[in-house]
């Protein structure tokens, strides 16, 4: 009887454990929706090399796409941008982008404003710090050979002008944070193999 307790739990767990990935977007993609577009990107398209990492063995620009944003609820007082990679060969994919406390007066990024030294972002955005260990955009960089990876952009409304986080604040925070703080969301998909 204890081994079958043992294997029940286990199998217990390893759901809860399968199902966290694909749920940090599906959080997302169950909110009132806005539109989301980009120059840059084709949703269900493959991303253009210039979005690609530069590093860990892929050699794109490393450039964060153009992105804009029109239909979001009235009452939005900051917005957040956060891209995600659920097929990552981790147990929580993985954070390629997570900026916060946009103003709600902003309505587009220009390519490259994920790069922290080019200063393109407005004022008052904070750029969390990647799965890649720094802050700003990080591209798309799956292993070699693996399946095509889905990268999800998701723009995020939120109802509260500043989330108050410590300037270290892992990925994973801050999309707490944002989905707690969360009205509508804008969501482009991006796919990308090597």
């Amino acid at each position: 009887m204890p081994t079958l307790r043992r294997l029940v739990l286990a199998t217990g767990i390893a759901a809860v454990c399968a199902t966290p990935v694909q749920s940090q977007i599906r959080r997302y993609t169950e909110l009132p929706k806005f539109t989301l577009s980009s120059r840059d990107l084709r949703d269900g398209h493959v991303i253009p090399e210039k979005h690609v990492y530069a590093g860990f063995g892929c050699s794109g620009g490393n450039l964060s796409p153009q992105l804009s944003w029109k239909g979001f609820p009235a009452n939005t007082k900051s917005f957040a941008v956060l891209v995600f990679d659920p097929d990552a060969p981790t147990a929580s994919g993985w954070w390629h982008w997570v900026a916060y406390n946009i103003p709600a007066t902003t309505t587009s990024l220009p390519q490259g404003a994920g790069d922290p030294a080019k200063a393109l972002m407005p004022a008052g955005t904070v750029q969390g710090r990647t799965d890649f260990g720094t802050p700003g955009y990080g591209g798309p960089c799956p292993p070699p050979k693996d399946r095509p990876h889905a990268y999800y952009f998701v723009v995020v409304a939120l109802s509260v002008e500043k989330l108050e986080l410590p300037p270290n604040a892992t990925a994973a925070m801050v999309s707490f944070n944002v989905r707690a703080n969360a009205l509508a969301a804008g969501q482009l998909l991006g796919r990308y193999a090597r």
